[in-house]
């Protein structure tokens, strides 16, 4: 839970801020912003993005203010179960985000307002859909006017979009270095020459970033070089570009080791079906809220939990895998599994203005409950980390933990030692209850019939 006050993350916007108070989400909406909030609920835009899933709902409040007295509404916006972020997510929750922005902006065109910024850290996932939360980034309309967030929604969606689908996907990561979107001129050079020849890239990328060296933010000078203002019907062709340009940008997914890891285990289907059974009783009998699956590969173990009811937050490495999560999500409209990107070796730590801005993974737990179903042997041989520095990581983060013990003898850490000399003599079954005995309590092991692995429930001391 976090402490009472304004959140780090909410300072840069002169309209209002995030505080929490007695453990409550608030938000302040100051008098500057006034017109606008009024604009926004009196036009019946606000009621029309609730009605579409496309804003979170709030309620206004009479409580204290968080300490300015520049206060003319507090709202208590409805919450929202994980918070996450771009450099987080796989190329189609991106690719999904910056569609569901644009639609944002199209609708609010409708009832006479506009999107003043385009941050993709103001759309975040519920329900397993992206929605927009931050209601204070409307305003009011006029025609001719710039489109303020244009260079900024560029930067958030376009540019790493473009460089996912034509470069690398793993370059999505440039997210975590640049807090406010890629730069554009980093971004045209890192495209190949062939995204000159589509117009919309060549417009919206290339010919954006020279023209930023030479007119700063007025960057819709770009559309508008005979000196016109801006229509309201050129405004709409410029989002309805965006959005075709978007849509048409793919992914080819390919194989990878882990996307096809259930292809090659080494399970009988007995063995698979009773590790199943025994992860289901151990959820059954911790009753969790919230689960965090390590390591959850295309989500088999995390639907497990999701299919209780359980919101579960499915985290692998691999860009495939969790594209496939996703996708799988969408097309079976599961509203309970979050797939999501991370390296558990280099997890998203806290970023911004004196790292506060952007919550490390840390800081967004603990879950009620970890997953951590054959990972133990990854972490401790592939990437040398002792058991007592991983044991330590996962009650940072669980209070319930339910983990699989794979020894060496097993044929999957025999491959992994197949290629590397075995410098891991405390890698023992001996060895990981003892690390893990000093900060776990051990309820139950379970060894998971024909096979030689461990299940493990385990209870964090001092909670």
């Amino acid at each position: 839970m976090m402490a009472d006050g304004i959140l780090p993350s909410s300072f840069r916007d002169p309209s209002g801020f995030l505080f929490f108070q007695k453990g409550t989400l608030y938000r302040q909406v100051n008098m500057g912003y006034k017109d606008n909030y009024e604009c926004l609920v009196n036009s019946g835009l606000y009621n029309a993005l609730i009605r579409d899933n496309l804003l979170i709902s709030h309620e206004e409040v009479d409580i204290e203010p968080a300490g300015s007295a520049d206060v003319y509404k507090i709202i208590r916006p409805e919450l929202i179960p994980f918070i996450s972020y771009p450099y987080e997510w796989c190329f189609s929750q991106l690719q999904d985000a910056a569609l569901t922005t644009l639609k944002i902006q199209k609708k609010s065109l409708d009832f006479g307002m506009s999107l003043k910024d385009c941050s993709a850290y103001n759309i975040q996932f519920k329900r397993g859909r992206p929605i927009f939360i931050d209601t204070l980034s409307f305003e009011k309309y006029h025609e001719g006017k710039p489109w303020d967030a244009y260079r900024q929604f560029c930067q958030h969606f376009l540019a790493p979009l473009t460089l996912m689908s034509y470069t690398d996907i793993r370059l999505n990561q440039l997210a975590r270095i640049f807090i406010d979107g890629v730069p554009l001129d980093l971004t045209s050079i890192l495209l190949p020459f062939r995204t000159h020849l589509r117009i919309a890239l060549l417009l919206h990328i290339h010919i954006h970033a020279k023209s930023q060296k030479y007119f700063a933010d007025k960057t819709m000078n770009v559309r508008n070089r005979n000196g016109r203002k801006m229509t309201r019907h050129s405004f709409l062709g410029l989002i309805n570009n965006l959005e075709s340009i978007i849509e048409k940008l793919k992914w080819r997914i390919q194989s990878s080791e882990w996307a096809n890891y259930y292809e090659d285990i080494n399970y009988s289907s007995q063995a698979f079906q009773h590790k199943k059974q025994i992860v289901n009783n151990f959820l059954d009998s911790v009753g969790p809220k919230v689960v965090w699956d390590l390591g959850a590969n295309v989500g088999l173990f995390s639907r497990i939990a999701s299919n209780k009811g359980i919101e579960t937050i499915s985290l692998d490495i691999d860009p495939v895998a969790v594209e496939k999560n996703y996708l799988d999500c969408i097309k079976s409209g599961e509203s309970k599994i979050l797939p999501l990107l991370v390296d558990l070796t280099n997890p998203s730590s806290g970023i911004g203005w004196e790292n506060q801005e952007r919550m490390s993974l840390i800081d967004r737990g603990p879950a009620d409950a970890v997953l951590a179903l054959a990972l133990i042997h990854h972490l401790a041989i592939s990437n040398n980390v002792p058991l007592s520095k991983i044991a330590n990581f996962l009650s940072k983060i669980s209070h319930w933990l339910i983990i699989e013990f794979i020894p060496k003898s097993d044929s999957q850490v025999q491959k992994l030692l197949s290629t590397r000399e075995d410098i891991f003599p405390d890698y023992t079954q001996q060895a990981f209850e003892s690390n893990f005995s000093e900060i776990f309590t051990i309820q139950s092991a379970v060894k998971i019939g024909n096979s030689e692995r461990t299940l493990y429930l385990m209870c964090r001391k001092h909670d």
